[in-house]
């Protein structure tokens, strides 16, 4: 079997310490409507805005089984339907004359399906996580099972190719950055013209100090102000790369092992809040970005705390 891509099931249990905010009970309605209407649900946006959680959170909430697949430049449509893997060999003695010994061997390769099929064949929940980092002809086979409901399968599945009728509890949600990012292929027009995409943008302020405390078990207060000083730095205009929610749930985790807080005079916090949020946002820049986004960070810890 394809070892990145063997059929895994997982149960639709609810994820620990999901953080449930006006803004994220909006975006699971919408999705979960969508999908109760029979349409797959597309969620876009750029890195750190919480789509494969929102995803994972959703697939939940239908309450059936899910398969996840994460996109790969390598796919073939085997690594979504499935294919030939392995041997099976039978073997035959006989030794009816104790003179005669005759031995028969036969060899067959086995098929296995992928995860694309199980969740077809038994109505899972399917999450393709950037399905845009795989290359479109891979994905060209989900055309028809998102709008004909049917999955065409290789004449060599077992004797039982042609075409597998899509189970009626079937559903997809998809993730995809922007197709400006690094490693993402354009998706077919034909395929996203079968999705309802609903783009998503960083977290308000509110759900990013939930996330923040849930993730860190850090206090409120010193949670909103880790969370305005990453907000601040995003609105700025000094960065390379937008710091996010993970920026904030890692230094209230690090302050939470240092045993330190939210305090300008206290050292750590300021040499935590510098070297996290300079690495997040200045990855491949000169030295002279990096001293500007520095000088930013300290301004802002001042400003807030």
């Amino acid at each position: 079997m394809s070892n990145k891509n063997a059929t895994a099931v997982l149960d639709a249990k609810p994820q620990p310490g999901f953080v449930e905010t006006p803004y994220v009970k909006d975006l699971t309605a919408r999705a979960l409507g969508y999908l109760e209407a029979g349409f797959p649900v597309h969620l876009r946006g750029i890195s750190g805005t919480g789509k494969t959680t929102l995803a994972m959170h959703v697939a939940s909430t239908v309450g059936r089984p899910m398969v996840l697949i994460h996109g790969d430049e390598q796919f073939a449509t085997s690594d979504l339907v499935g294919g030939e893997h392995g041997f099976r060999v039978r073997r035959v003695r006989d030794n009816f004359i104790h003179s005669v010994l005759k031995v028969e061997e036969d060899m067959q390769k086995s098929w296995v399906d992928n995860r694309l099929t199980t969740a077809c064949k038994y109505g899972f929940t399917l999450i393709y996580d950037e399905f845009t980092r795989s290359r479109p002809e891979a994905n060209n086979v989900l055309l028809s099972v998102l709008q004909e409901r049917m999955l065409d399968l290789p004449a060599s599945r077992n004797g039982n190719g042609g075409y597998l009728k899509v189970h009626p509890e079937f559903r997809a949600i998809f993730t995809s950055n922007p197709e400006e990012y690094a490693g993402v292929h354009r998706s077919q027009d034909a395929l996203r013209d079968r999705m309802v995409t609903m783009d998503l943008d960083y977290f308000d302020e509110e759900t990013e100090v939930y996330i923040t405390r849930s993730k860190s078990g850090m206090k409120n207060g010193d949670a909103n102000k880790i969370v305005k000083i990453v907000r601040g730095l995003r609105e700025s205009d000094v960065y390379e790369f937008a710091p996010t929610v993970r920026g904030s749930i890692m230094i209230a985790k690090t302050l939470m092992v240092l045993n330190a807080s939210a305090d300008k005079n206290d050292q750590a916090f300021r040499q935590t809040c510098l070297d996290i949020l300079g690495s997040e946002t200045s990855r491949i820049g000169s030295l002279a970005s990096q001293a500007r986004v520095k000088e930013f960070i300290t301004r802002l810890i001042d400003e807030v705390c």
